[in-house]
């Protein structure tokens, strides 16, 4: 299954919050995506749904003859994708729809529906793989110099070449695809249960009664008033610990779901299997806990000046939402948000920014939070079609830097789908969040650039920090969370609801310097983890990581050069992103000028996070603070 089709399947979102919502009969068309680009109606969905369930048969004809010429296999290629491409139509659709109101039966069935025919296509192509290996490398270069219409599927064969040792037979591995359905349970339990049927707490803050669902807590976590988020954060909290044991059970089993595919494909862990797959060494994903590790001073220094900042005698986890600098103007429309982004990114060069423009005026992009909507936010599409972005915009900075990262996603995709064939277009998530974050580097570079004032630019200033906290150092600690769940799963250890909180909060309070006073991290905090979706994708998270170290770099010298009217890097870049799926990871980074497997990139991040330190301090000497 293709990368993109499992995004949507297994819950992508970015870790961008939700707001506070209405009726999605009172949101305005123009604030909503068109989905009729990719089918008109639930009808013509439902025809297509059809025929590719009668088309599903046809691969069968395929199967023994792939190694009788270029040309057969060429046919069986073209058959595989074209069932795939029908398919991520498929889900696109249903997916969107459903996450328009996760109450709605109808799309969720729809949404079901794709997942087994996701099922039923994976167990119809399950012989390809096998049957390529059985062909053997030598014959399959020949079948490639051969003929040319083989070669949309370079990077394709050669992936399947390079997994090799890990492959079964055919009957294996039908059984492996079949299989597949049962491994996404655990995350549609959890998603039923986390975004529709968890009953939420009401509490009373000194503004009223509220309802705490997700869109509150994201909204009155950020108080200024210490006694109501004192409150927010326990309800909340406290709502996941009564079903602390149900959302235990199935991130476990979602772990043991790893530890099967581990397990039958001959991994050592489970970290090996999920890296494998896009060619990213494991000593990258160590290497980042052991540089966050030895960075922890730099986050500690950003949690005391952020106590100073707030003026509190002690800093404490519930306090690492309020905005650093109370009266500051930093809220948007929509179309302000859509002007100001188009602005920022024209270091990346019109055609660029064309292609955000058209996403714009052709409502690719689902704005407003409403009642049942899907909280968080993504960028998903289907080549041949184009890129669509779900949103819960609520008007703040880090709404707009949504906005941002997902248009980051959204022309990546369209560069990539125009520039390369269906087979090669679908980039690596390592890669892809490079272009997300490269635009919220690029918009907090245009907004310091055009702001003068003091209290401003400390707004500024303090929300980079406050997003190399959430992306660099928070990540990286959901990693550590991650790999230390896995490793003990694959021990056969049990791993009670109970037994993960005690695990979160032991480290929540290391990355936080608990113990040595820097920030005080409550009993409550440790069921935080029932509260991220991301934790069932297998190491999914490190990504956005080492991401943003490698973005910042590419944001330095995007800009740099584009003062002394240089564009080499832009360049580079730019060829980076229309290369989709053609290469490797991180042969494609490399060739842009950014090597993520050393810690250069992110020791360059820690330099930018101090200087950011240093001039906020000098603002605040200047201020007399």
């Amino acid at each position: 299954m293709r990368a993109r089709l499992l995004l949507a399947v297994l819950a992508l979102a970015s870790l961008a919050p939700p707001a506070l919502a209405r009726e999605r009969s009172e949101i305005p068309e123009k604030y909503t995506w068109n989905l009729r680009d990719f089918f008109p109606s639930d009808q013509a969905w439902q025809k297509a749904r059809d025929d590719f369930r009668a088309r599903l048969p046809g691969m069968a004809a395929h199967r023994g003859h792939l190694g009788d010429s270029a040309e057969a296999l060429q046919r069986g290629l073209d058959a595989m994708f074209d069932q795939q491409l029908a398919l991520e139509r498929l889900a696109v659709y249903a997916f969107t729809r459903s996450d328009e109101d996760t109450r709605a039966d109808a799309p969720r069935a729809m949404r079901q529906e794709v997942q087994q025919l996701n099922t039923e296509h994976g167990a119809s192509v399950s012989f390809v793989r096998p049957e390529i290996l059985a062909i053997g490398p030598e014959k399959v270069r020949a079948f490639q110099s051969g003929r040319k219409e083989l070669a949309p599927y370079r990077q394709y064969l050669d992936d399947v070449l390079r997994w090799k040792p890990h492959t079964l037979g055919p009957a294996e591995e039908k059984v492996i695809a079949e299989a597949s359905a049962l491994q996404g349970s655990p995350a549609s339990v959890y998603g039923v249960l986390k975004d529709a049927d968890l009953p939420w707490p009401t509490v009373k803050l000194s503004t009223g009664e509220v309802r705490l669902d997700a869109a509150a807590f994201t909204l009155h976590r950020a108080d200024r008033n210490r006694e109501d988020r004192a409150k927010v954060f326990e309800a909340y909290f406290g709502a996941f610990k009564t079903y602390q044991r149900t959302f235990g059970a199935t991130l476990y089993g979602q772990l043991r779901a790893h530890v099967f595919e581990k397990n039958v494909r001959g991994f050592a862990s489970t970290l090996d299997l999920a890296l494998f797959r896009d060619a990213i060494p494991a000593s990258v994903y160590r290497q980042l806990v052991a540089d966050v590790r030895g960075s922890l001073p730099t986050l500690h220094r950003y949690l005391k000046l952020r106590q100073r900042m707030l003026g509190l005698p002690k800093l404490s986890y519930i306090d690492l939402y309020v905005p650093l600098v109370e009266k500051v103007d930093l809220t948007f429309t929509p179309e302000e948000a859509m002007k100001i982004t188009l602005e920022a990114f024209a270091p990346l060069g019109k055609p660029y920014t064309d292609v955000l423009r058209k996403g714009y005026e052709s409502r690719w992009t689902d704005f407003l939070p409403s009642t049942g909507k899907r909280p968080g936010a993504y960028s998903w599409g289907v080549w041949g079609v184009h890129p669509i972005q779900l949103l819960n915009f609520n008007g703040q900075y880090d709404d707009l830097s949504t906005l941002a990262h997902e248009a980051g996603h959204s022309v990546h995709r369209y560069l990539s789908d125009t520039t390369q064939p269906y087979a090669s277009s679908d980039s690596a998530i390592f890669v892809a969040e490079v272009a997300s974050t490269l635009n919220e580097q690029l918009l907090f570079q245009h907004m310091m650039a055009r702001t003068k004032d003091d209290p401003t630019r400390l707004a500024l200033l303090g929300e980079l920090l406050d997003r190399m906290r959430g992306t660099l150092f928070r990540q990286a600690m959901f990693a550590e969370f991650e790999l230390a769940i896995h490793e003990a799963a694959e021990k056969g250890e049990s791993l009670t609801g109970e037994k993960l909180s005690a695990l979160y909060l032991g480290l929540a309070r290391e990355y936080h310097g608990h113990a040595q006073g820097v920030c005080q991290v409550d009993d409550f905090i440790g069921q935080e983890w029932a509260y991220i979706p991301h934790f069932y994708r297998d190491f999914y998270v490190y990504q956005y990581a080492t991401s943003l170290t490698a973005s910042i770099a590419f944001a330095e010298a995007i800009q740099a050069e584009a003062a002394a009217g240089k564009t080499d890097t832009r360049d580079r870049y730019l060829a980076m992103l229309k290369a989709g799926g053609s290469r490797y990871p991180i042969e494609l980074l490399r060739t842009a000028g950014v090597d993520p497997t050393t810690s250069a990139p992110f020791q360059a991040s820690m330099k930018v996070m101090n200087r950011v330190m240093d001039e906020m301090e000098r603002i605040l000497a200047k201020q007399g603070h």
